[in-house]
């Protein structure tokens, strides 16, 4: 199952286009730190060093998200196998797995949510076996895991909390003073200790991000989102296997010793949704628990009428599998995509259109006089049409892109000469009348496919006449909004 995860993914992995993410994650990785606003080094170090062995092949840059992806079906299965399931139980644990919207999804982008989906999961399967073995040295695992998965995002100090708070709520609390618990939480710390440092120094500002994910400033945010969430991002199909195996984790007796990891994810839901936190936060331990469910499933299609039982199965899971497959794999031709994907899936329209994009932007600059062209810079208003004028610009005679989203900020401000504007991106040109003295509508982005995202249709302004210089525009302004 694992190994046919990844190869169906890597068979779907060049359909469509990039995701505004990684287009990000690819200009990250040319301004290489260690760490930046939303998120730390360790995924645009990875774009980078792909890029490098193979430059704009998309294959390439997410066969590690698939390959992950198949990892995270084998360690779902061998957590059931943990918690006592035979072949049949990781069977199901791991079909569950590879038919799960967390793993397709991330498995198909190249994401900081695909190494978080492993972490967590590493993390978990090591916690188990020290609960199972008694065996602390194994907190050593959980505390590796953790600190390489700080080095892409803070989210897996939520994980650890919710750890910390089952074993205090259920036990065993000895492990809280353990030696090698206490070791591990060094690991963590020494791991993480650079994205520590620069998120420091630079005043938090993944904070900030999260406060505007809970404001509801992106995909996915929102505390309906994310209590939604925990219903589909699984399937609704295994539903009530994950919600079992939750009160089989909290309830049964001979399952006493695994009460912390239930708790566990009791605590981080909720911490998710009290702080507004995005609803995939969880998805990893809501595997775990379909692990556990998955023993239950098993049992019960071992006893009675079990040909009845196993159709029963297999049966009900069919009528969730296709629509899966449809909704977030790209599996439907780009031009005729249907709207319900891209409402159910936002990242799929996120896929489609880029290079379009940039031949919109290439023939409003191709419509300046010579010698505005020469002095002209694209300003985006978000990272991913940024990434996408350095991915497509250059072949289409583009200037630089420069953006004040989230780390765009710090890779650089235009030029001081610079005072004819491309800018993309802006449904309403206030803000950019208080940058520049006159801003005229040069067009619409049209990415060539009926397709509803962010940029398609979106209006193109050139811009002239600067009121500021550049340095106090960008000082001033464009980081405090941006």
């Amino acid at each position: 199952m694992a190994a046919a995860t990844t190869v169906t993914l890597l068979l779907l992995a060049g359909r469509y286009g990039y995701h505004r993410d990684e287009l990000y994650f690819l200009l990250a990785g040319r301004h290489l730190a260690w760490g930046y606003v939303d998120q730390g080094p360790l995924v645009p170090a990875l774009a980078r060093l792909l890029d490098t062995i193979a430059p704009g092949n998309l294959v390439v840059l997410r066969t590690p998200s698939a390959v992950l992806a198949g990892g995270a079906v084998l360690l779902v299965a061998a957590i059931a196998r943990e918690l006592g399931g035979g072949r049949g139980a990781q069977l199901v644990a791991a079909v569950l797995a590879a038919i799960s919207g967390i793993v397709l999804a991330n498995g198909h982008l190249l994401s900081t949510t695909t190494i978080d989906l492993l972490v967590w999961l590493v993390a978990a399967w090591c916690a188990v076996r020290l609960l199972r073995t008694s065996d602390s040295r194994w907190a050593l695992g959980v505390g590796l895991a953790l600190g390489v998965g700080m080095l892409s995002k803070l989210l897996p100090a939520l994980l650890a909390v919710g750890l910390v708070a089952g074993v205090l709520i259920a036990g065993p609390r000895r492990l809280l003073r353990d030696r090698w618990v206490l070791a591990a939480a060094g690991i963590t710390v020494l791991l993480a200790a650079p994205n520590l440092i620069w998120q420091a120094a630079n005043g938090f500002p993944q904070l900030g991000v999260a406060a505007s994910i809970a404001d509801g400033d992106s995909s996915y945010s929102g505390r309906l989102n994310a209590l939604t969430l925990q219903f589909v991002i699984i399937s609704p199909y295994a539903v009530p296997i994950w919600v079992a195996g939750l009160v089989a984790l909290l309830r049964r007796p001979a399952w006493r010793a695994y009460r912390a990891v239930g708790w566990a994810w009791l605590v981080v839901v909720g911490i998710v949704l009290l702080a507004g936190g995005k609803g995939y936060y969880d998805a990893p331990l809501l595997l775990v628990l379909t692990a556990a469910g998955a023993i239950l499933t098993a049992a019960w299609a071992s006893r009675g009428s079990v040909r009845v039982r196993r159709g029963l199965l297999v049966l009900g899971a069919v009528p969730f599998l296709l629509p899966s497959i449809v909704l977030l794999l790209p599996v439907l031709p780009a031009d005729r995509l249907p709207g319900f994907v891209v409402d159910v899936n936002y990242d799929a329209g996120e896929t489609i259109g880029w290079p379009a994009f940039a031949d919109s932007l290439a023939a409003v600059h191709g419509g300046l006089p010579a010698e505005e062209r020469s002095r002209a810079v694209v300003l985006t208003s978000n990272y991913g049409e940024a990434g996408a004028v350095a991915r497509y610009g250059p072949a289409r005679g583009l200037p630089r892109a420069y953006s004040g989203h989230n780390s765009m900020v710090d890779f650089g401000r235009p030029p001081a000469d610079a005072d004819v504007i491309i800018a993309v991106g802006w449904e309403r040109p206030d803000q950019l009348n208080t940058w520049f003295e006159q801003c005229t509508l040069a067009g619409r982005v049209d990415q060539r496919v009926e397709v509803e995202n962010d940029e398609n249709g979106g209006p193109i302004h050139v811009c002239r006449g600067l009121r500021a210089p550049w340095a106090q525009i960008w000082d001033t302004e464009v980081r405090r909004t941006g």
